[in-house]
């Protein structure tokens, strides 16, 4: 199992599949409780066949990267950790892939000095705003007290698409599995954390081709008014709605979306 130690209570558990000659490296970073299971699949095999590479990991306090009890993991260490393994693993010719807050990862390693050929924004784009600090200091509490099964139980309805709900009904709504996390438990630190994050970004600034991609039934973050704003500010950005699809979009539609990450990293050979 790939781990990079940073210390002994400190590792970071990736899984890093390296490009043919001009190939990219897509670096994933994941949402906040995602893992590198939603890229490591069809989404790495298709990659892969076309001569790219990917990195995926988990963030301290996701599936295998132990983190210290004493630390928060806030926006600022997650940033600090990409850019870290980045490094570590001397990669270039990189594609910053972000689902969800996991795009505003992304971004900021950016603006900490990364260099990347290409930015992909999954579902991330979104206005600073009452209405989002609302939504996600209510995710934290729902955690708090139901665990991961309440919050997704409570947000599937408002970000799957009716096919992909479908598929997810038979292990949903068991109120038995309603547990709350523990205030040192990853997952529970790393929502907490991210409430630090800033998504007060200057989009404007971006200098190198972005790709957005939006959920036409993401009815929590897709916001269209504000994601046209904050786009339209992009110097060079390109726009991909998914109609048949919500926030999740690697989970709902994974071979579409491989392949026009393919096609995306290709326009910039």
């Amino acid at each position: 199992m790939p781990i990079f130690k940073i210390d002994e209570e400190n590792e970071i558990y990736y899984e890093y599949v390296t490009p043919k000659e001009g190939g990219f490296t897509c670096v994933f970073v994941n949402a906040l409780t995602g893992n590198t299971t939603a890229w490591n699949g069809i989404i790495g095999d298709k990659i892969t066949e076309d001569g790219n590479g990917f990195l995926a990991y988990n963030f301290r306090g996701q599936d295998n990267s132990k983190f210290d009890d004493e630390l928060n993991l806030d926006t600022d260490l997650i940033v600090s950790d990409l850019c870290l393994l980045i490094e570590k693993l001397k990669l270039n010719n990189i594609i910053l892939v972000g689902l969800s807050i996991g795009g505003l990862y992304a971004s900021l390693a950016l603006e900490k000095g990364i260099k990347s050929q290409g930015l992909v924004l999954i579902n991330t784009l979104r206005t600073n705003n009452l209405r989002l600090k609302w939504i996600n200091e209510t995710m934290v509490n729902v955690a708090r007290y139901g665990g991961t099964a309440l919050l997704m139980d409570m947000n599937m309805p408002v970000i799957a698409s009716p096919s992909f709900l479908e598929k997810m009904k038979s292990n949903a709504l068991n109120p038995s599995n309603y547990k709350g996390l523990e205030k040192n438990s990853g997952i529970f630190k790393l929502m907490e954390g991210s409430l630090t994050a800033n998504w007060d970004i200057d989009w404007s600034k971006m200098d190198i081709p972005v790709l957005v991609m939006t959920g036409h039934h993401d009815k929590v973050f897709r916001i269209s008014d504000d994601i046209d704003e904050i786009a339209n500010s992009m110097k060079n950005v390109q726009r991909l709605e998914f109609n048949d699809c919500g926030h999740l979009i690697p989970l709902e539609k994974p071979i579409e979306f491989a392949v026009h990450l393919n096609k995306f990293a290709k326009n910039l050979s």
